[in-house]
């Protein structure tokens, strides 16, 4: 299946670019998502009329991104979790809880820019932490958890 790219997409190519792949990848995530279109000679006269506009609205999601990574990158968050004595966390911390903490501090960021290449976070301590916030930009965040003072519970 022929495609022609409305975006970049990672490991496949830029704007304008027609690429050969699979149909159910073509049919079942690329259109769907707008991300890419069918090359037919009607679908390429309707890309060039569109180009410009596409490859600014990219500039303008670049150049956000870009901002959103310096912010993000003066980021140091500091997390409370329930954790044993040998500092293994009650359960863990994932995107959610993360992303929840950076929009809280200040810098909106979504579950699915966070990348956890190790899993859920489930022990004390500083952590780094990857955020995609666009094909051509990533930043890095310290996150230090540490252990919830307990309630004073009677046991």
């Amino acid at each position: 299946m022929d495609v022609i790219l409305l975006e970049k997409v990672q490991n496949l190519g830029n704007i304008g670019d027609r690429v050969k792949v699979r149909s159910g990848y073509g049919r079942n995530f690329l259109v769907p998502r707008a991300k890419a279109t069918l090359a037919t000679p009607s679908n390429i006269a309707i890309f060039e009329a569109r180009r410009a506009d596409l490859e600014k609205k990219e500039a303008d999601e670049l150049q956000a991104a870009t901002q959103r990574a310096a912010s993000a990158a003066k980021l140091t968050l500091r997390l409370a979790a329930k954790a044993g004595t040998e500092g293994k966390l009650f359960g863990s911390l994932g995107t959610a809880d993360i992303a929840e903490a950076c929009t809280a501090a200040g810098v909106p960021i979504k579950r699915a820019e966070i990348r956890l290449p190790d899993g859920p976070i489930r022990t004390v301590g500083q952590h780094a932490i990857v955020l995609h916030l666009h094909s051509d930009v990533n930043a890095t965040i310290r996150i230090t958890v540490v252990a919830e003072a307990d309630s004073g519970q009677a046991s």
